[in-house]
């Protein structure tokens, strides 16, 4: 009799231990709900005893959690059609708050980020999208965690992912970057001509204040053509050599030079008479 009694008390025990023992993880926070009202307590990782019959644990998980938000199709300031999808990370730093004062913390976040999305891209131009993502990311992650702050709830990073253009815009955008680079190769061609015209103007006017340098300049072309051996050479002759050698060339001497006088001319003789 006595061992039934004691077989009995542990089958019960057992069954108390069974439906009041629970085990939270190492990335989980437990609540415990006692006759309904939640306990101020929060359940550390571990065993966690409870009341039978009256009280009932919740899990909450504490790890970052990482929420795909839907493509928005929306206009942007500048009146372009854009497709924008985004990602948020967020996790849950109070689990009272994400416990109670919102029924599904995760919809109510992608609900948020949704509307915060089609927002930014009303308030943004094309080119901030494409180029400035880090503010808008910035703004976005503001927009998201000021509800987010009432749930118990961290914004940890939002991050757009992708922005689809349409077809149309995006030809006119490679016209755009093709007109951009044909119109700066046409300012560097120039700038070059202009820099060179600037020494080339340099160089004629030493070549006019020393005419030896032209015959130089020229000796110096003659060496460069006849380096490809062609068989026939064509060599322009500046005016200036020619000037400088009849500078240097002695003239020949006159008879007014010597003091001699020089014989005039012998006129014709008469016409012969006539018969």
């Amino acid at each position: 009799m006595v061992v039934e009694i004691l077989s009995t008390i542990a089958v019960a025990g057992g069954a108390w231990l069974a439906t009041s023992l629970r085990v939270v993880k190492q990335y989980e926070r437990g609540l415990v709900y006692r006759f309904g009202r939640v306990r101020a307590t929060i359940r550390e990782p571990g065993l966690a005893l409870l009341i039978p019959f009256a009280d009932r644990l919740q899990k909450v998980n504490m790890q970052i959690i990482t929420m795909p938000i839907p493509a928005q199709d929306g206009i942007t300031r500048d009146n372009v059609s854009v497709r924008v999808d985004a990602v948020v990370y967020f996790k849950v730093v109070d689990p009272v708050l994400a416990a109670v004062n919102v029924q599904d913390y995760r919809s109510a976040v992608g609900q948020v980020a949704q509307t915060s999305l089609r927002s930014i891209i009303g308030k943004s131009e094309l080119d901030d999208l494409l180029s400035n993502r880090e503010r808008l990311n910035e703004g976005l992650e503001l927009m998201i965690d000021n509800p987010a702050l009432d749930w118990g709830i961290h914004i940890d990073r939002v991050e757009i992912k992708d922005v689809a253009l349409p077809e149309s815009m995006k030809r006119s955008m490679s016209r755009q970057a093709e007109a951009e680079r044909e119109r700066r190769a046409r300012v560097i061609s120039a700038d070059g001509e202009l820099q060179a015209s600037y020494k080339l103007s340099q160089a004629a006017a030493t070549m006019a204040d020393t005419p030896a340098a032209m015959q130089l300049r020229l000796l110096e072309t003659v060496v460069q053509v006849s380096a490809e051996k062609n068989s026939t050479l064509v060599l322009p002759f500046p005016v200036e050599l020619l000037r400088f050698l009849d500078a240097n060339t002695p003239k020949k001497e006159t008879p007014e030079d010597n003091g001699q006088v020089a014989p005039s001319p012998r006129e014709p003789d008469d016409a012969a008479p006539r018969a």
